[in-house]
Order: C-alpha cells, then structure tokens, then sequence
C-alpha cells in the first residue's frame, strides 16, 4: 500500500511534484495548475486538523462505502465532486503553489500518524491514520496524473 510515511514513496510523490510547470493543462476537470496545487495542499490542512468540517450528509449515506474504495488499488475516477472548502479559486502563483504542496507533503510525511488528525473527514467520516495516509497520497497522485505526471 502506498504512504508517505514511506521515504520513498514521499519522494517520488515530490520528485512528480517538481516535474510540473505553469505549461501543464490538465486533461480532465475545472482547475488550472495553481489552483490544483492549492487544492491539494488545503486537502492536507484537512488531514492535520486546520481545515475541518462535519460530515456532510451525503457522506453519512455513503461515506462508509466509498472509503472501502479508498483502501482498493484503483486510483480514483475523474471528475469527483470537490468540497467548496477546497477550492482555491484565487490561487495564481504557480511556484508559489508548488512550494507550498511540497511543503505540506513533506510536513505529513516527516510528522507521521501524531501530525493527523483525529477529525472526521467531511464525506468519509471517522478515518483512522492509515486511511488519512492513504487518501492524502491516492488524492495528491490523482491530481498528478490529472495534469499528467
């Protein structure tokens, strides 16, 4: 299973991450480069607690089956629904963004299951650390291959 608990499955999350350039248009979905970088770094905010939110209902009736999805092998689809606490709208500087991504990757990463949260996840509910794990990497490689690397 992928975590960047792992070292090396952190760095070449990284190394993925520093392969982009403000010339990479994503093949699917509404957001430019920044705003996916942003994105992706709010989506760690959630993990460590900065950025919460209850569950939403739609997340009571089928958080619990989505999540045995999050566990499965398969990246995740295109086009899933955003929370509009994650969409970073104004984000404009692209290195900026880029910085600030690497920057929380490597704070998850380095911090390990004591930096996450103990918060619910707005649409899959109660997570334990490993499932935090496993989702912060499955959704940052998904907006990777969104703007494909």
């Amino acid at each position: 299973m992928e975590s960047l608990f792992d070292a090396q499955k952190r760095g070449e999350l990284i190394a993925r991450i520093n392969q982009l350039t403000p010339e990479h248009k994503a093949a699917w979905g509404k957001m430019n480069g920044p705003q996916m970088l942003a994105h992706c770094a709010m989506a760690f905010d959630t993990a460590f607690g900065t950025i919460s939110g209850k569950q939403i209902f739609l997340g009571k009736l089928f958080g619990k089956m989505a999540k045995k999805k999050l566990t499965a092998p398969e990246p995740f689809g295109k086009n899933s629904p955003t929370s509009p606490k994650l969409i970073a709208v104004d984000a404009n500087d692209f290195e900026k963004e880029k910085q600030r991504l690497i920057q929380q990757v490597t704070k998850f990463g380095e911090g390990g299951p004591a930096l996450v949260t103990d918060n619910v996840h707005m649409f899959y509910g109660k997570m334990t650390k490993q499932e935090w794990d496993l989702l912060m990497y499955k959704h940052t490689e998904h907006h990777l291959r969104q703007f494909g690397v």
